[in-house]
């Protein structure tokens, strides 16, 4: 049978194909590098310098000794609202730190736009009525179903503050904590969208799914390394949905530190984990770690090394470790209520990096962790 031969028309068909689908990798590549938004599927990036992360701890020294408490990690985000030139968002479960306060109150005396969330059980905080009489916005969520449990920041629209970190003293001289600084634009849109959410009232479940990037690439040029982002909110996304999967990629090692840990779904998979030859270990706040629905006995029965955490006051960190080569951080404690009920927020960051900081940490936490 005789082969069919292309006619001109079909031959200038398939070369404007073959133009138009250059023209939209071009396009593709455009938006991704100039916008941030992927018409391939893929993540976006975004290009950031080399001092992209700041990681922070609580390191209590003098926890009973009011004298010596002239400043730590308030003053680094101090620091961060005095640099503000043009807005200043705060959602914190708890504001009792007249350092922070008083820089707030300082932007707010220069015109920067500042507002706040908080949650109904500190409403009566002196620091909270101080911002309110400046004529600061504050957005409360009323007490019962749930708490306002986040404790991030954004300024400018460039850079976030987040962690476990309460913005009171006792989580800054007593407790041990955790709280990164990102300079990110597409981070800070996520979590603006989370504040507008709240300070419009919408908690708990009646806030939205609607981060706008719920994943993407923060890339450092000058260090030649991608950091593959994650950021879920509770309990719109679900997070346990999203912090399982990380949890169960884990080919070498998870560490974690728990303040609350009463998720059996968390649990299962760790347990799991361990039968797989996987090396599991933690530390979890003693205060409740022994009450019904915990988490810890069931793991340690199940032969994994856990450990009740050494520090008088409170062991306040929310943080799994992977592989040394992932993280996830945030306000989100591994129970129900952080899944169903509270305005949580969890950061996953893909760095060994941050993952050594992290590291570094648990091993301190872990050697100050009590042995039976």
């Amino acid at each position: 049978m005789a082969k069919r031969r292309r006619t001109s028309a079909q031959i200038t068909w398939t070369w404007r194909g073959l133009l138009l689908l250059i023209l939209f990798l071009l396009l593709a590549w455009a938006l991704r590098e100039w916008a941030g938004i992927d018409l391939l599927g893929g993540e976006a990036g975004e290009t950031v310098s080399t001092d992209w992360i700041a990681i922070h701890f609580t390191t209590p020294l003098y926890p009973d000794d009011p004298a010596l408490h002239t400043g730590s990690i308030d003053l680094r985000l101090v620091d961060l609202i005095d640099a503000a030139q043009q807005e200043v968002n705060v959602a914190a479960f708890q504001l009792n730190l007249p350092t922070v306060t008083d820089a707030l109150l300082r932007a707010h005396r220069r015109g920067v736009r500042v507002r706040l969330v908080t949650d109904g059980e500190y409403a009566d905080e002196e620091m909270v009525k101080q911002l309110q009489r400046a004529g600061v916005p504050v957005t409360i969520r009323p007490e019962g179903g749930g708490l306002m449990h986040n404790k991030f920041v954004v300024v400018d629209g460039a850079w976030v503050w987040t962690g476990s970190w309460n913005l009171t003293e006792n989580c800054t001289y007593r407790n041990n904590n955790n709280a990164v600084l990102i300079a990110s634009r597409t981070l800070a849109a996520n979590y603006n969208t989370e504040f507008e959410e709240l300070f419009a009232g919408k908690f708990g479940p009646t806030s939205p799914a609607n981060t706008p990037t719920p994943s993407f690439l923060i890339e450092v040029p000058e260090k030649g390394i991608r950091v593959p982002v994650e950021v879920y909110f509770a309990p719109e996304d679900e997070v346990a949905s999203h912090l399982i999967p990380l949890l169960r990629s884990a080919r070498q090692s998870v560490r974690f530190l728990a303040f609350s840990f009463t998720s059996s779904s968390i649990a299962d998979t760790l347990i799991d984990l361990h039968r797989r030859g996987i090396s599991v270990q933690g530390v979890v706040e003693r205060r409740g770690s022994e009450d019904s629905y915990a988490q810890y006995g069931r793991l340690r029965e199940a032969g994994i090394q856990v450990l009740q955490d050494g520090n008088p006051y409170i062991m306040h960190h929310k943080v799994f470790i992977v592989d040394d080569a992932a993280v996830a951080l945030g306000s989100y404690n591994f129970t129900g209520s952080a899944e169903k009920s509270n305005d949580e927020n969890l950061l996953i960051l893909h760095s060994p990096e941050v993952a050594a900081a992290y590291r570094a940490e648990f091993e301190r936490i872990w050697g100050q962790a009590k042995r039976e």
